[in-house]
C-alpha cells in the first residue's frame, strides 16, 4: 500500500519502518526531520506537511503524543483532512481521547473520509519488533481494508468495535497497568519494612495462586527488582496522560473511580517534581519515600 506516516518517536519511528520492511511504499513527516534518517534511507519519501503526506497515500497513519496533536495534524491548516482523497484511509495509531476521536472521524465522514482508531501496546520493544497489540475501533469493512498493514506493526490486531472504540479499550488496559503499579508499591513497602527482602517477596507472589500471570509478574519485577528509571521503555509524562484521559472519560459517562483518581495524583505529583521524562516506573519512589523504605535492590 501508500503510506503516509505522521510521527516518528519512540513508538512511530520502528513502526513505520517495519512497514517499509514488509514492502509497503512510505512518504514520513514529523517535526524533527532527523528523525527520519533511517526511513529516509530506507527507501521512504519525506513529506513537508501532514498534508503533503496524506496527498498521495492510500492509508496514514499517525502516531502522536496526544488528542490536541493528533486534532491540529489530522484537521489543523495542513493537515490530513485537506489532502486526503476521498478513498483514502485514515488510522491513529496514538493512545486517545474516545471523544476526541469522534469528532474528527464526524469532520471526515462529513467529506466521505474513513476514519478508524487503532491505539497500540507493548512499548518500544513491540514496536521494534512489530509484536504490538494493536486495538482497532470504526468501520470493521475498513479494518479489513487496512488489516495487512495493521499486520505489519503487531501480531495482535484486533477489532473492537465501532468508532473510538479501541481508544477506549487501550485506556482500560493502561488504567489497570498504572493501579497495578501503585498497588505493588504499596504492598512491597509493607512488606519490605516488616522485614521481608524484596527479592524474596517477588518470589512468594509468583508462586502464589493470583501471582502467575504475565502481566503481574512483568509489572512486578520490572517496579520492584529494577533501579534506573532513565531507560525509558513508557515515560512517565505519557502515563500521567494516559491515566488523565481515561478519568476524564469517566467524568464524562458519570462513572466515579476514586482508585484511578488517586493513582493519578501520584503521577501529577511525580510530574512536578521532574520526573516526566524517566520511565513511567518511577512512582514507585514517591511510595518509597512516604513509606520511608527503599524496596529496590
Amino acid at each position: 500500500m501508500r503510506i503516509g506516516f505522521i510521527g516518528l518517536g519512540n513508538m512511530g519511528g520502528p513502526m513505520a519502518l517495519n512497514l517499509l520492511k514488509a514492502g509497503h511504499t512510505l512518504v514520513v513527516n514529523d517535526l524533527q526531520r532527523d528523525r527520519a534518517d533511517a526511513h529516509l534511507s530506507g527507501g521512504a519519501r519525506w513529506a513537508a506537511t501532514p498534508a503533503e503526506a496524506a496527498a498521495s497515500s492510500e492509508l496514514v497513519f499517525t502516531s502522536l503524543p496526544g488528542p490536541k496533536e493528533v486534532e491540529a495534524v489530522a484537521l489543523g491548516e495542513n493537515g490530513i483532512l485537506n489532502r486526503i482523497d476521498s478513498t483514502g484511509v485514515y488510522a491513529d495509531l496514538s493512545t486517545n481521547s474516545p471523544t476526541a476521536i469522534r469528532r474528527i472521524h464526524a469532520a471526515f465522514a462529513r467529506k466521505g473520509v474513513a476514519m478508524l482508531d487503532a491505539p497500540v501496546s507493548g512499548g518500544i520493544a513491540g514496536a521494534r519488533a512489530a509484536t504490538l497489540s494493536v486495538m482497532v475501533g470504526g468501520d470493521e469493512a475498513v479494518y479489513r481494508k487496512i488489516k495487512p498493514a495493521l499486520d505489519a506493526i503487531g501480531d495482535k490486531v484486533t477489532y473492537i468495535g465501532a468508532i473510538g472504540c479501541g481508544s477506549v479499550a487501550k485506556l482500560v488496559h493502561n488504567m489497570i497497568v498504572f493501579g497495578s503499579v501503585q498497588l505493588l508499591a504499596e504492598a512491597f513497602t509493607m512488606g519490605v519494612k516488616a522485614g521481608v527482602p524484596a527479592e524474596t517477596l517477588v518470589s512468594a507472589v509468583e508462586n502464589g495462586a493470583y501471582g502467575q500471570g504475565a502481566m503481574l509478574r512483568g509489572v512486578m519485577r520490572k517496579m520492584v527488582l529494577r533501579d534506573n528509571f532513565d531507560r525509558v521503555a513508557f515515560a512517565l509524562k505519557l502515563a500521567r496522560k494516559d491515566l488523565g484521559l481515561a478519568t476524564e472519560l469517566a467524568r464524562e459517562i458519570d462513572v466515579p473511580m476514586p482508585l484511578a483518581n488517586i493513582v493519578e495524583q501520584d503521577l501529577v505529583e511525580a510530574v512536578a517534581r521532574g520526573l516526566g521524562d524517566k520511565d513511567s516506573s518511577v512512582s514507585f519512589t514517591l511510595q518509597e519515600g512516604r513509606a520511608g523504605v527503599k524496596v529496590r535492590s
